[in-house]
Order: structure tokens, then C-alpha cells, then sequence
């Protein structure tokens, strides 16, 4: 077993068998097929050494130099570690719950805030290494989180989550989130669960002075995120830019995902959206958007023209009735375009591979069927790595990180499939068989080494009943 900050036990995490020793060199040989996220052909493989992809071969080429180790993937479908730009990982104790299984956004979150704001360090820990064993069993190497719920007793919450990412052998930005404006002020969330802004700027400074890592290879970086337009004062997002900017880190928030939101906008700021989202200091680049839904032609422009990137969140989206992204135009605009498996009481899931599918499809209904996979792979790898500030992230590329996903296409949902890139997400494919973080194998043959998943499930499961029954 492991240990927490708070000193509770966790399920036991170890490094797994496959670490590259310093200065040796692995061929990922010969895949059945590569998606790159560019122009390049890796038919042949690629090549590992010192955590980066040193080559990247077309078929039939040969390593430039002898490798001291070969791993054979005429059996997998090789991609790029897939990015995840947006999630609340506390949510994975209240998924599918009853009472809010039928609602949308601003009823949901009325129900829910009152159950959240009971969440107690355990609760997160095992809530936060629930959402990554999935999300790395996915396929996903990077994700971002966004936690925003500070009640009395969770004030290092991004501390506890840091431990997680640590012991799962992940990469995140963890965005220290907020809420200002409580029920009594006109806002939605409870008054027990929002901070005075010098509390939440103070917490802010320290942690990315604590944390945050800089270049290529972070493994841990620190954001700003207030929640939302309808959770947080202008005061504090106001502050949240000037800090972001003196400290170079960058900045997230909710916008423009329902209509109820352009109502509370127009309402208490008398602004729509982005409009607000000028005035507050935050329409730039170092600025990403959750959601992003309900933008008219002008704001779009505006948003491409600053390089603020939208998440774009499918299943969520459709799970709340929230409404669809324009993503084509978005990115036409020059907006980049990840995406985002949002929280798991508004998803139900943490699962990249098949939120890239549903990407392909929500857009596909709205754009026609001409959006190809590899457009919505590309939302996935390249496009994520763009919206949250990676450029060593998201392709296969000599100088990239070595983060790789391998599928497999061995079940029978995949008998018959032709193409194996399209067959990854029209047949749905779930689960990766080999993930790679740094040069490191962090899944093998479908399980996360040393990860006690049996007794994970139990303690999550425990600590959800636990906090709906109150």
C-alpha cells in the first residue's frame, strides 16, 4: 500500500517493469498501422532513447544505430498519447446518480453542489486515482483537471492530486479552480464552498511556485481556473489574469456551454460571453475555454484572433443537452481545438479513445460525413497538446516526448474492420493494450503494473455511497 498526504492508505502503485535505462535505445517495430498527427510515416516504427521518440521510421527502414531492446507491434495500431483537456476528477463519485440522470446544467449542478461540498481529502484521493486508471487505461498519457470545490477540510486539494499523478506515472495541468460568488450573492454554488479571493490568489501563488514544471518533459504544471461566469466575482478573474501573467501559467474556466449561462451573463455583467471574457483580462492565448458551445460568427473570429483554445467536451455536451460546438469553424478561425472528457457525473466516463469517437460522430452530425477520423484524432493528440500549452506533446515526431498509446484490434467488435486508424473509432475501440509515458511503459498487456484495480473499485465504490448518503 501506499500512503497519502493525509496519511491514508491507497491502493499500491509501483513503477513498472519497462523503464529504458539511461542511454539505451527501443524500436517499437513495424506497427500494424500509425497515426502520427502529421505528414511523417512511421509504418516502420519509431525509436526510444532518454524518454523522447529519437526517430521515426517509414516501412522498411532500419534504426540509424543498433537498439538495445525491440518491442514487436505488428499487432497494434500505434497513436500518439492521447490528451484529455478538461475534467473534474471528484466527479467520478457521482456518476449516474438518480436524481440528476435527466437534468441539465444549471439543475444538475443545484443538486449536486450540496453532495460535493460534503467531499473530504479520502474522497479525492480515491475519486482522483479512480478518474486517471481510467483515463490511462484509455489510452490517455496527459490530462487536465479542473477542481474548483475548496469546503472546509479540502484546502490542499491539488496538493492530493498531485500525489496521484505522481503514482499513476502521469502527466497533468492541474488548475487550481474557484468560486467567489455563493447563493447569498446571486451565484449557484453554496456558500460553504467558496473562498475569499486572498485565500484562493495566496493558495494559487504557492502552488505554482511548489509544483509547477516549465519546458519540454513537465510532468506536473499549475493553471488558474475560477469556475465559471455564474460561480466566481470579476474581482477574482480579474486577479487570476494578473497573476497568470506575472507568473506565466496559463488560464481556464466554463464558457459559453448553455444558453442559461449567455442569460446570467447578460444579467449580472450585462455582457454576453466573450465580451466578459474581454473585459476581465482573459481573451489571449494563454487562455483555454471549457465547452465553448454558443459563440456567434464574431466571437468566433475573436476568440481565433486572440488564440484562446476551446475543449471541446461531445459527451457531456450531449449527456446535459448543452448544444454542439462549432468546431470546424473554430479551428478555421484559428482556435485550437482539443478535447475534453469532462466530469464523470456529466460523461459517466473517463475515457479518451471513446470520446474521440464521440467527437467524430457529434460533428459529423452537424458538419456532414466528409469529417474524417483522423480529424478527430488529431482533436485528440495535436490539437489538445495546442490547447494546453505543449508543443513536446501529441505527435509522433523525433524530439517529442515518448508518450505513446498501442491498441489492439483483437476483439471481436474489430472482425472484419479493414482500415485499422478508422477501425480504432468506428468500431469503438476502449481499452489500449500498451501505454507509454517518458519512455516508460505505465500499461502492459492491458493493466496498469502494480495497481490494485479490485481494491480501488471497492474503496471508490465505499466512499460514493458513503458521500450521496451524506
Amino acid at each position: 500500500m501506499t500512503h497519502s498526504p493525509s496519511g491514508a492508505q491507497l491502493p499500491a502503485t509501483h513503477a513498472p517493469a519497462g523503464h529504458l535505462p539511461v542511454g539505451s535505445r527501443l524500436w517499437i517495430r513495424n506497427p500494424q498501422a500509425a497515426f502520427t498527427a502529421n505528414s511523417l510515416d512511421a509504418s516502420g516504427g519509431v525509436v526510444v532513447s532518454g524518454g523522447k521518440i529519437a526517430e521515426v521510421l517509414a516501412a522498411g527502414q532500419q534504426p540509424s544505430s543498433p537498439c538495445d531492446e525491440t518491442f514487436d507491434a505488428g499487432s497494434h495500431v500505434l497513436l500518439p498519447g492521447l490528451i484529455n483537456t478538461h475534467h473534474h476528477f471528484y466527479q467520478t463519485l457521482t456518476r449516474a446518480w438518480g436524481p440528476v440522470a435527466n437534468a441539465p446544467l444549471f439543475p444538475w449542478l443545484r443538486t449536486l453542489y450540496p453532495v460535493w461540498a460534503r467531499l473530504t481529502p479520502r474522497d479525492l484521493e480515491l475519486a482522483a486515482t479512480a478518474a486517471l486508471a481510467e483515463l490511462l487505461l484509455s489510452g490517455c498519457t496527459t490530462a487536465a483537471d479542473h477542481h474548483y470545490l475548496f469546503p472546509d477540510g479540502m484546502e490542499h486539494a491539488i496538493d492530493i492530486e498531485v500525489e496521484a499523478v505522481r503514482r499513476l506515472g502521469m502527466r497533468a495541468t492541474l488548475t487550481r479552480g474557484s468560486m467567489t460568488l455563493g447563493q447569498d450573492d446571486g451565484g449557484l454554488p453554496p456558500q460553504s464552498t467558496v473562498q475569499a479571493p486572498e485565500v484562493i490568489l495566496a493558495d494559487s501563488e504557492r502552488l505554482i511556485g511548489q509544483y509547477h514544471e516549465r519546458g519540454d518533459g513537465a510532468v506536473i504544471q499549475i493553471a488558474l481556473a475560477p469556475c465559471s461566469p455564474f460561480s466566481v466575482t470579476k474581482e477574482i478573474m480579474v486577479e487570476s489574469a494578473l497573476l497568470a501573467e506575472r507568473l506565466d501559467v496559463r488560464l481556464h474556466t466554463h464558457l459559453a456551454e448553455t444558453l442559461d449561462e449567455e442569460d446570467f451573463c447578460r444579467k449580472i455583467f450585462g455582457l454576453r460571453t466573450v465580451d466578459y471574457l474581454e473585459s476581465v483580462g482573459w481573451l489571449g492565448s494563454r487562455t483555454w475555454l471549457g465547452h465553448g458551445i454558443h459563440f456567434t460568427d464574431d466571437e468566433i473570429a475573436r476568440l481565433g484572433a486572440a488564440g484562446t483554445g476551446v475543449a471541446h467536451c461531445p459527451t457531456s455536451n450531449m449527456r446535459l443537452a448543452s448544444g454542439t460546438a462549432r468546431v470546424l469553424e473554430l479551428e478555421a478561425a484559428g482556435v485550437p481545438v482539443g478535447l475534453g472528457v469532462d466530469g464523470s457525473a456529466s460523461n459517466d466516463a473517463s475515457n479518451m479513445i471513446l470520446e474521440t469517437r464521440q467527437a467524430l460522430y457529434l460533428q459529423r452530425l452537424r458538419y456532414g460525413a466528409q469529417v474524417p477520423v483522423e480529424r478527430a484524432l488529431n482533436w485528440a493528440t495535436k490539437g489538445s497538446a495546442a490547447v494546453l500549452g505543449r508543443p513536446d506533446l501529441g505527435q509522433l515526431a523525433p524530439g517529442m516526448q515518448a508518450d505513446l498509446a498501442l491498441f489492439k484490434l483483437d476483439d471481436l467488435r474489430f472482425s472484419g474492420s479493414h482500415d485499422p486508424i478508422a477501425a480504432l473509432l468506428l468500431c469503438a475501440a476502449d481499452r489500449a493494450d500498451r501505454v507509454m509515458i517518458g519512455g516508460t511503459w505505465r500499461v502492459v498487456d492491458g493493466q496498469i503494473p502494480g495497481l490494485d484495480i479490485a481494491g480501488l473499485i471497492a474503496e471508490h465504490s465505499a466512499a460514493a455511497r458513503k458521500l450521496i448518503a451524506g
